[in-house]
């Protein structure tokens, strides 16, 4: 079975079990799962209307989305025909003969025949090879379906880790240009000092390298601000262009975990359904290949009146008869296509079992993902303070002529460093929620934990 819960993914890793179950429960779908929706605003809990905009626009805009959808529909299509393969077949015919004919005095005439007519056949599927069939036909459509809601996860996952991305990306164009701004402050004061002779060229010199260095970060992070907006809007599904701003980066609001989150959430992903229904499709399949390695019994009857201007009355036709139609030789064809469709369910077993085992993978990682990329950020936090307070009094005894340039240098080399790798931790951090969110198959609510828990 399942582990009870999640919680302890992030802690001391128990040791392993001897083997992992992963066969679904009977009640698979009924709580949770596709069948009912994926929580529908997840993303909300980042705090952020902009976002929230986003997301609906790559939901209604997304070209793979659509196209999920028509093979959704290409599926339920081929429900309906596999259905309507179990119903009789009807049809009728009105063919019309003119040319000479025979009177019933046995004189030839020429007269005008027209003789309509009912058929109708009936297979009566004794084995269930056509209900077998069917039910591959059904359990397909709903592993299109899983295939669908997969795509619609992964893109709003993609939306809101693309919009992350860029704030960050906004965050350290913000830096650089504070630290091009600093850098030249930095070298109107050397300048300064180097006219009127109190430093030597070299502190100038440095002084123009840092400026220029600091320099060349603006032009580099606004080419990757382009990039991100470009790459996010094909995602929503408009053209390349800007990209609305909602709140900065170190403003958007972390989500809360619930203790305890059950192992049953992984029941709602729509991967792990999908490889559910496709195993369940190549079952149904290898009966319906099966049940045709025998007889076949079909029923087959017609009726009709035949009409002519030979005849003063019309005269009625019906015929009722049976088949039974057994292979005798084949070359082992119906032998080979069951060995087939025997490996495929293999093939979707063996699939199934990888795609459990890669979701309890997906959650683990993205719980110790928010729980380390949180401790980096609150360490990254504290060295920027720290580094900020040491840029301060660096500047002051540099100013004051208790210190060299240098040690402002290092310093202002120090802070910038780290305020980058802050502003990654922080983009980390949020990006693992995201990444928990879809391991969960779309979130979690007070309901789904309830539910999942009784």
């Amino acid at each position: 079975m399942m582990t009870a819960t999640l919680a302890g993914c992030i802690g001391p890793r128990p040791a392993p079990p001897a083997s992992v179950a992963v066969v679904p429960p009977p009640a698979w779908r009924t709580a949770l799962g596709t069948g009912a929706p994926i929580r529908a605003d997840w993303w909300n809990a980042f705090g952020d209307p902009v976002l929230a905009g986003l997301v609906a626009r790559a939901l209604a805009n997304s070209p793979d989305l659509g196209s999920a959808a028509a093979r959704v529909e290409e599926a339920r299509a081929a429900v309906r025909l596999a259905r309507a393969q179990q119903a009789p077949l009807v049809s009728a015919g009105v063919p019309l003969t003119d040319g000479q004919t025979v009177s019933p005095l046995g004189r030839p005439s020429d007269a005008i025949g027209v003789q309509p007519l009912v058929q109708a056949s009936y297979d009566l599927d004794l084995f269930g090879r056509l209900r077998q069939a069917s039910a591959a036909a059904r359990a397909q459509a709903l592993a299109s379906e899983g295939a669908r809601d997969t795509v619609r996860l992964a893109i709003v996952s993609g939306v809101a880790t693309g919009y992350i991305t860029l704030r960050s990306l906004d965050q350290r164009l913000r830096v650089a240009r504070d630290t091009l701004a600093a850098r030249a402050e930095a070298l109107r004061i050397a300048r300064r000092r180097s006219t009127t002779g109190y430093t030597s060229n070299l502190e100038l010199r440095q002084a123009e390298g840092e400026y220029h260095a600091a320099e060349q970060l603006v032009p580099q992070a606004q080419l990757l601000v382009t990039r991100q907006e470009n790459a996010l809007s094909v995602l929503i599904g408009d053209a390349p262009g800007p990209i609305a701003r909602g709140l900065p980066i170190d403003r958007l609001l972390a989500p809360a975990i619930p203790d305890g989150l059950p192992a049953d959430l992984l029941r709602r992903r729509p991967d792990l359904f999908q490889a559910e229904q496709t195993l369940v499709a190549t079952d149904r399949s290898l009966d319906s290949a099966r049940a045709a390695m025998l007889p076949g019994v079909s029923l087959t009857g017609s009726a009709g009146v035949v009409l002519s201007t030979a005849l003063a009355n019309p005269i009625g036709v019906f015929s009722v008869g049976g088949s039974i139609l057994s292979p005798i030789f084949d070359a082992g064809r119906l032998r080979a296509q069951a060995d087939a469709a025997a490996a495929r369910r293999d093939a979707a077993a063996f699939a199934y079992r990888r795609t459990a085992l890669t979701a309890f993978r997906e959650v683990d990682d993205s719980l110790a993902g928010v729980l380390r990329s949180g401790q980096q950020a609150i360490a990254l936090a504290a060295q920027r303070a720290a580094l900020a307070g040491a840029l301060r009094n660096a500047s002051n005894r540099y100013r004051a002529g208790y210190s060299s340039y240098i040690d402002q240098l290092d310093a202002q080399r120090g802070l910038l460093t780290a305020e980058l790798t802050l502003i990654q931790a922080q983009a980390d951090r949020l990006n693992a929620y995201v990444t928990l969110y879809q391991a969960l198959g779309g979130g979690w609510s007070r309901e789904d934990v309830a539910v999942t828990t009784r």
